[in-house]
């Protein structure tokens, strides 16, 4: 009697224990980014949402339940992304992924992810194989798609030099080849002329110089640059040093980091070219705007030491206030499948600090979240926008 006792009374903690996690009396939210490898500096998009979370739960946490957040390093590398999802899975038993970073690593971990059904929301990454409703219906992109990028770079080139000669040093990845096609998409029958040099580069090299001397001797006048991490610090540096003085100069807008811009010198990525959907928080002109203020406001009490010319602050901010958003509409029903279901049901969301006249919408057949941009300028200490808010149409 005493063994079926202990037995009945281990079911019923077990019962007890899967009821509180259905329930969700705790949200636990994994992620994975690079804290340390090549692309560590995007590390500080977590530590800004470790303390934005942190505030949250000060606050009294969503619809009376607390955030546990746990954000993982993986080193920007795969087998990494594999074992530390794996680990936030099966061992912390988290309710969703959330903003982890790559197109490479979350590849990695894409299929299993959706044979789990654990959400996969707002991947940073711009593949356009993230907006898969029908295969893979547990994952989301958090950013505009590549080939949208790209194809709003080909647009402005079209209007402003139709007569360019360009060059494109891509990263050999879904990264660079979803940038490349959307450009070539935008630039239709005149890309074959117009286009005089491509060259790629594995993220395993140490360098990109041989690169650039090749693009360089092409003639090319105009360089589109898809890089990531410390391959936009060697190129801007790279193409200086070489006296090479293109007169459009494109990068991603994953690339467009102040921290990627400083070791290459600020003064040699002045006449940059890249594009975004948010509010660059450094510019003058946001000084006054509601959003930026309660930004910086959040940043003064809870990171106080943060360089705040470093974008990719402003950036874990700006997911964290969409996963708000989602979680806030799940009300009492914490379930993986109505998690899914909020993320498919936005509706011209503002965001503080989304640009004007831009909006986040989905459907359970368009998962892309961002499908408008503003292209922007680097003056030598901050991004300034110009021109109208575009679309890949």
């Amino acid at each position: 009697m005493k063994l079926a006792a202990a037995l009945i009374g281990l079911s019923l903690l077990a019962l007890a224990t899967d009821s509180a996690h259905a329930e969700g009396t705790e949200i636990r939210i994994g992620q994975t980014l690079p804290y340390s490898g090549p692309a560590s500096g995007f590390g500080a998009i977590g530590r800004t949402q470790e303390a934005f979370f942190e505030k949250i739960n000060a606050e009294g946490g969503i619809n009376g339940r607390k955030v546990k957040f746990i954000t993982l390093d993986d080193a920007y590398s795969p087998p990494k992304t594999v074992e530390q999802t794996r680990k936030l899975v099966e061992q912390d038993e988290v309710l969703m992924l959330f903003g982890s970073l790559g197109t490479a690593t979350n590849s990695a971990v894409h299929r299993y992810l959706n044979g789990k059904k654990v959400p996969q929301l707002f991947v940073l990454s711009g593949a356009t194989k993230w907006a898969d409703p029908q295969k893979y219906p547990w994952t989301m992109p958090g950013m505009a798609a590549y080939e949208s990028e790209g194809v709003v770079y080909a647009k402005h080139v079209l209007r402003t030099k139709p007569g360019a000669k360009i060059a494109i040093l891509s990263q050999n990845d879904d990264f660079g080849r979803d940038y490349v096609a959307g450009f070539k998409r935008a630039l239709g029958d005149k890309a074959a002329g117009m286009i005089v040099a491509e060259a790629t580069y594995e993220t395993s090299a140490p360098t990109i110089s041989s690169q650039l001397s090749t693009l360089k001797a092409s003639g090319a006048d105009v360089l589109f640059g898809v890089v990531l991490g410390k391959f936009t610090s060697q190129m801007i540096k790279g193409v200086a040093e070489l006296g090479w003085k293109p007169e459009l100069f494109f990068v991603p807008t994953s690339a467009s980091s102040i921290s990627f811009l400083e070791p290459a010198g600020l003064d040699n990525a002045v006449g940059l070219i890249s594009s975004s959907n948010q509010k660059d928080t450094m510019d003058p002109q946001w000084a006054s705007d509601p959003g930026v203020k309660e930004y910086f406001a959040f940043m003064k009490q809870y990171m106080p030491n943060a360089d705040l010319s470093n974008s990719n602050y402003a950036a874990g901010y700006h997911y964290a206030t969409l996963l708000m958003t989602v979680l806030k509409a799940c009300k009492d029903d914490f379930s993986r499948d109505n998690i899914m279901r909020q993320s498919v049901s936005l509706k011209e969301v503002k965001l503080p600090l989304l640009l004007p006249g831009i909006s986040v919408s989905t459907a359970a057949d368009d998962y892309l979240p961002f499908q408008q941009l503003q292209l922007r300028r680097f003056n030598g200490k901050s991004w300034v926008g110009f021109g109208d808010v575009l679309d890949d149409r």
